[in-house]
């Protein structure tokens, strides 16, 4: 679907989606429950469809209804199962430790980029633990056997959802085991939003500086919970109202551990200037990638440069989220340079417009379109059916605000 945006300035009010991080924390939670949780607030997404379909797969029971969930945890694994992924990394990144430690022959298929993105931790660390993997750098792969207690070491550079995944399955196993950081873990609070979801089931974790003690024997127990406000989609709006819109975001938790409430804070900065004697704005995004691309908009529209560091990880995402995001901007009229782990980006005083790829990347989609409201001529968006990713509101909601979309249909 391609879509052309007319420059206007957006406002009204929009109610942000529920957190996809969370939701998925609390599925795959309840999933391994032993009872019936109630989980609402649910925004559906094809990331959020993907979680549900594996755990479908391995067991579980899901009643839809609106924007609640009733999931009725796996009493009998299956022998064997096949977990569609679609083109989610966190269902796949989380739910490999899961099917490992459940015993269940899993084969994992994807689509888009994620057959490309790497498992290698798992490859090096659950293979000495009793899983056997028919990998081929790619998908489909399979694994087989039941996963056994130990010690698992981990880079933390590399992405949190490895650690994560293995903190929602070591409970489930007999015996205590041990997560160890070999490097610091960057996007941290991801981690410490899957721990406290797990509290919320009666699952314990003991954090002690570099590593992770999960006692065994562990049962997760089922809980009716609400999703909180995603603060990832609400960076679009947040960011807009700082380029000129005014947009009133309903549905924000006042307390929160997701890291991309900073948002906030780095508007502060950007915006008013808190630290004025320095020549640029440094943002360091290890613990907030997904902020990256909507940072780069905001950014465009600054009074002095932007250098954003520690986003190497973004190469390997649904798009080069760094190439991509540079190119979006700098089709517009901006002014971004891809570095080795970030980009800088150079203010210029409005956009032109042109033609957009969105590369297939929901985020890039989003943000072209946050920055088509201070375009001086229209932005026309190729692929922008990809925000079914994670948004599938989004352009409907962009046109609530009063954004003058071409090229689609709501019913």
């Amino acid at each position: 679907m391609n879509i052309t945006i007319q420059p206007r300035r957006l406002s009204g009010t929009v109610a942000v989606p529920s957190s996809k991080s969370m939701a998925h924390r609390m599925l795959i939670c309840a999933a391994l429950s032993r009872d019936t949780s109630h989980i609402t607030g649910i925004s559906t997404s094809k990331d959020i469809e993907a979680t549900i379909s594996v755990m479908k797969a391995l067991g579980a029971k899901f009643e839809i209804t609106q924007d609640a969930v009733t999931v009725t945890g796996i009493s009998a694994p299956p022998e064997t199962a096949l977990a569609d992924c679609c083109e989610s990394g966190s269902t796949l990144r989380f739910l490999i430790p899961v099917a490992a430690a459940l015993g269940v022959k899993t084969t994992f298929t994807g689509q888009g980029r994620l057959p490309q993105r790497p498992i290698t931790p798992y490859l090096r660390e659950l293979t000495q633990k009793n899983i056997i993997f028919d990998y081929q750098n790619t998908m489909p792969f399979t694994i087989t056997g039941k996963l056994v207690n130990g010690s698992f070491e981990l880079e933390g550079d590399i992405s949190s959802q490895f650690v994560t995944g293995l903190l929602l399955a070591l409970p489930l196993l007999k015996e205590d085991s041990e997560i160890i950081l070999t490097s610091p873990l960057q996007s941290k609070p991801y981690v410490d939003m899957t721990i406290e979801c797990m509290n919320h089931f009666g699952v314990c974790i003991k954090e002690n500086e570099n590593q992770y003690h999960i006692s065994g024997n562990q049962h997760y127990l089922a809980q009716n919970l609400h999703v909180e406000g995603d603060f990832s989609q609400a960076a679009f709006f947040y960011v807009a109202n700082a380029i000129g819109n005014q947009i009133i975001l309903r549905n924000i938790p006042e307390h929160s551990r997701q890291g991309d409430r900073k948002i906030i804070e780095i508007i502060q900065e950007i915006c008013y200037h808190k630290n004025p004697s320095q020549d640029f704005f440094e943002i360091n995004a290890e613990n907030i990638p997904d902020l990256v691309p909507i940072l780069a908009v905001l950014a465009t529209f600054a009074d002095k440069p932007t250098r954003i560091t520690g986003a190497a990880r973004l190469r390997i995402k649904e798009s080069d989220r760094l190439a991509s995001t540079a190119q979006m901007l700098n089709t517009l009229g901006g002014n971004v340079t891809v570095r080795p782990d970030g980009l800088e980006i150079t203010p210029v005083t409005a956009l032109h417009g042109g033609t957009v790829d969105s590369a297939g990347d929901h985020r890039i989609a989003m943000c072209a379109a946050v920055a088509a409201s201070r375009a001086t001529e229209p932005v026309t968006i190729l692929g922008a059916e990809c925000v079914e990713k994670s948004y599938p509101a989004f352009f409907e909601d962009y046109i609530n605000l009063g954004g003058d979309v071409h090229g689609i249909h709501l019913e």
